[in-house]
């Protein structure tokens, strides 16, 4: 079986990973996953992230984030842009997630950022995905 989009995986490890309440979800690795746990860590959506190292791509271990009464910090994952249809937006006419209570991960033409800062660096780009 070939995965066709291992961006939707990831995501779907994730939120399988928060519905049976684990302490840490394992995602074959990608530098794009990488830079998206990235962002996810920066945002305080997860606790961590560790890449180890396999002769392969590598496995990464993501360890998810729970309030103190048990409920997960990330409420929804949410693919934007599919392989089968890509979604660009402009940097003024960037989508905001719940009025700006999540965040939209971009790819843009100088790398994987928020939408917050890709409206502050003036640049637009491809919708990877919403986290809320």
């Amino acid at each position: 079986m070939t995965m066709v989009d291992p961006i939707a995986d990831m995501l779907t490890r994730i939120r399988n990973g928060i519905m049976a309440s684990y302490d840490k979800v394992e995602i074959p690795c990608s530098k794009m996953k990488i830079n998206i746990a990235k962002i996810l860590k920066t945002e305080g959506y997860i606790r961590n992230y560790k890449i180890i190292e396999d002769n392969k791509q590598g496995v990464m271990v993501i360890y998810l984030k729970y309030n103190e009464d048990k409920s997960p910090v990330i409420k929804g994952l949410k693919r934007i842009s599919k392989p089968s249809c890509r979604v660009y937006s402009r940097c003024k006419k960037m989508p905001k997630v719940l009025n700006g209570l999540g965040i939209n991960v971009i790819s843009t033409s100088r790398g994987i950022m928020t939408d917050r800062e890709a409206r502050r660096m003036g640049v637009g780009g491809e919708v990877i995905c919403s986290v809320w």
